[in-house]
């Protein structure tokens, strides 16, 4: 998708207010409306602002967008950074969906804040009312899910100053990650959400898990993955190897003739629960260089031994 600069669409300068960019949408819109405009391109223009409108009216939709945005150029191509939403502070719930090929980078905000409750909302004097609930994302370590933990976590959320710009306001909370823990599952902490209304107590907050990029293993559900190399000869032959783990390295048996790509399954070894997960070995056969005269003599000796073509059925 391409990044969109919506400021610039709507003719406003990063730092202006709320005021400001409401001024300068309904300026536009009289401009371009495809009622009453003349423009050629009336139509187009009148849905870009809209949709930079949508996005820039709402203090959080606001502050996600300068987050994500702040080092791209308008008709750059844009992918979402995994899991970019992150640490962000919102009320209502987004639906976090996911974004693939020919998703509309309009869609971006729509899809992280999905279900907006509102933002701001008024109330009569002597009215009573429980606090909204938050939510927010957090990234953890996986190893969290395998052991518990105690965190501290910080999160950012926007609000509205008294100039009318848009900041962020951050918070320091300690979140007990508990043991089994999965991807996309929830933890509540009472209270924490939006201050209630009169005698109304506040809103609760609610906290999705996500996993940070990890450098050794993959995760689906509850099931993990990890690369092991192998060198030719112990692919060919079998061989023990150690294998590291999330709880420890253990000692995997190699059968003899696996190929790359070839999963073995410690069952178990994935994330715990009262299913536990399982945890699959992918082999991956690297070959050693042929950068010297010696290493390529073996190789030539190998060529002669086998009467061998892995292209054969194509």
């Amino acid at each position: 998708m391409k990044f969109k600069d919506y400021y610039e669409t709507l003719g406003v300068k990063r730092d202006a207010t709320q005021d400001e960019i409401k001024n300068a949408y309904r300026k536009l819109a009289r401009k371009y409306h495809p009622d009453v405009s003349k423009e050629a391109n009336a139509e187009a223009r009148f849905k870009e602002m809209g949709e930079a409108y949508k996005v820039l009216k709402d203090p959080e939709k606001r502050a996600s967008y300068d987050q994500l945005g702040a080092n791209w150029q308008n008709g750059q191509d844009f992918q979402p950074p995994p899991n970019g939403d992150a640490g962000f502070e919102f009320s209502g719930r987004g639906s976090h969906a996911g974004f693939g090929e020919g998703t509309d980078f309009g869609d971006y905000f729509e899809q992280m804040f999905g279900q907006q409750t509102g933002w701001g909302r008024s109330h009569r004097r002597g009215m009573h009312a429980q606090g909204e609930d938050h939510h927010a994302k957090i990234q953890i370590d996986l190893e969290d899910a395998y052991r518990g933990a105690e965190r501290s976590i910080s999160l950012r959320m926007p609000v509205v100053d008294e100039n009318g710009h848009v900041t962020t306001r951050e918070r320091t909370l300690n979140v007990t990650i508990p043991k089994g823990i999965r991807a996309g599952q929830t933890l509540r902490l009472a209270g924490q959400g939006g201050p209630g209304i009169g005698e109304g107590k506040a809103g609760d907050l609610y906290l999705e898990i996500a996993f940070r990029p990890h450098p050794r293993y993959r995760v689906d559900g509850r099931d993990v993955y990890i690369d092991i190399p192998l060198a030719p000869w112990e692919a060919a032959l079998g061989a023990s190897v150690t294998v590291p783990t999330p709880e420890g390295s253990v000692e995997l048996t190699i059968p003899a003739n696996s190929g790359s790509g070839r999963k073995l399954r410690l069952k178990g070894k994935g994330i715990p629960g009262k299913e536990a997960g399982d945890l699959y070995v992918v082999l991956n056969i690297a070959l050693p260089p042929a950068d010297s005269e010696q290493a390529k003599a073996a190789y030539r000796t190998l060529q002669q031994a086998f009467d061998f073509n892995p292209r054969a059925s194509m």
